[in-house]
């Protein structure tokens, strides 16, 4: 009896597999679609916050409950004259400015102004000498859109951002990426396991007025 039970479990257990195998694969690829997505990062743009090969996993729901916030790090469907002939190439940045934000460079320090308020960002790309990219290579004064964004890449000497682009087109509606192009927010680098990191929002931007109070 105990035998014919064994196989009776072992035949059930074969049968019961493909369907556990669907279902796994179903729920890995909704998960995929629809709340997480892992990214790998393909050029220099965000060093060393993330370096070229490093891997970061995002979080592609949390967008659908909130706004996105200045300091955060999204992925985003590039527009089209930001691409370099990969249709729905996708980008990594940081969101510098938000919609009504009024961006300034620079203080006398040299450091970008959102709303009236100095922005410290330690996060920008230092050399192996410890030499740090400017915060920005040329002066400008905007305001962000509505429904748009200001993004960089933190290293700003070699970040196709909106800085670059407003430098080319003189217009910050080019300059800004829409909100609804972002995919979702990177939170964390998983790997390589050495450089595995949570992607918190930088303590420069807490103090960050609203933009009616920079007015």
């Amino acid at each position: 009896m105990i035998d014919e039970q064994t196989e009776k479990r072992r035949g059930s257990f074969w049968r019961e597999l493909p369907i556990l195998l669907g279902v796994a694969i179903l729920v890995a690829v909704l998960v995929r679609a629809f709340v997480l997505q892992t990214f790998y990062i393909p050029s220099p743009s965000m060093e060393h916050t993330l370096n070229v090969l490093d891997r970061v996993l995002v979080n592609k729901l949390v967008y659908d409950f909130r706004d996105p916030k200045r300091g955060e790090i999204i992925v985003f469907k590039a527009p089209s004259d930001w691409q370099s002939g990969a249709e729905g190439e996708d980008f990594i940045k940081r969101i510098i400015g938000t919609p009504g934000d009024r961006i300034i460079c620079c203080d006398a320090q040299e450091r970008l102004t959102i709303n009236g308020k100095s922005l410290d960002e330690p996060y920008i790309y230092k050399d192996a000498d410890g030499n740090q990219d400017p915060a920005a290579d040329r002066k400008f004064d905007i305001t962000v859109p509505a429904d748009r964004l200001w993004v960089m890449g933190d290293h700003r000497s070699a970040s196709g951002d909106s800085l670059e682009h407003y430098e080319e087109t003189n217009d910050v509606q080019e300059a800004t990426i829409p909100e609804d192009s972002v995919i979702g927010r990177a939170f964390t680098v998983f790997w390589p396991i050495k450089r595995a990191d949570w992607l918190s929002v930088p303590d420069g931007f807490k103090n960050i007025p609203a933009p009616s109070a920079g007015k």
